[in-house]
């Protein structure tokens, strides 16, 4: 009988864990249901990197202007024009963006797939879960490949939703790691991440060593589908 589950079973074991990357075996996180995205406005003394206007402040990843449509406030992946990432660096800090996958899937295994890349290495993942389920430390939320979060609270497709970060950035003395990177999410307002530690840079089907580092910017990730993102601000720590 074929094994329909999705995952792998020839990835890379994680590190004290009994898990493999993208492990089939691996619980998915139970489901609560939230109040609804939470939307909140800059504080005074934060870096507004998205208002709803204009692009300005990202560049494309290769280091041109991007090429992601701006229209009606919000900021929309133009499938196939590749990741952005903000122009200057970010080291640790609290972050809020919000995103809406499309309200109308495509046919597709993983739709609605996106990505937020902490320091352009450590990716929170961005997801329809609602249709498509997937491995558990792909689901949203996660720290891809590598956390799952603790609870499922994706809504529903088309559906605006929040991630509010802490982020610490690893530190290294040389090329020695001294304290590995930092994070914490609230999704839709709900803790999914509580000061969670990265084994390294994420990646499919694999996950990276730390190599020192930096602070280095935010990217966003074109991953092939139309996801929107509005009101992504920081504030330093």
């Amino acid at each position: 009988m074929p094994d329909d589950r999705p995952g792998f079973e020839d990835t890379p074991r994680l590190p004290d864990s009994e898990h493999r990357v993208h492990d089939p075996d691996r619980p998915h996180p139970p489901t609560v249901t939230p109040a609804g995205p939470v939307t909140q406005s800059p504080p005074s003394d934060a870096t507004v990197l998205f208002d709803g206007t204009s692009p300005a402040g990202w560049v494309a990843a290769d280091g041109g202007d991007p090429e992601w449509t701006v229209t009606d406030g919000t900021l929309r992946v133009e499938p196939g024009s590749g990741d952005i990432r903000t122009a200057d660096s970010l080291g640790d800090c609290q972050l809020h963006l919000e995103w809406a996958t499309p309200a109308d899937p495509a046919d597709t295994d993983y739709p609605g797939n996106s990505g937020v890349f902490l320091a352009d290495r450590y990716e929170l993942q961005i997801l329809d879960c609602v249709t498509a389920p997937i491995y558990a430390d792909g689901w949203v939320g996660a720290v891809y490949g590598q956390h799952p979060p603790r609870v499922d609270v994706c809504l529903a497709p088309g559906a605006w939703q929040s991630f509010d970060i802490v982020w610490r950035r690893p530190r290294f003395d040389g090329d020695v790691l001294v304290s590995p990177a930092r994070v914490t999410v609230l999704h839709n307002g709900v803790a999914v991440q509580d000061a969670t530690e990265p084994y390294g840079p994420t990646a499919y089907r694999d996950y990276g060593e730390y190599e020192p580092h930096g602070p280095a910017p935010l990217r966003l990730q074109d991953h092939g589908f139309p996801v929107r993102f509005r009101n992504i601000w920081y504030r330093p720590l």
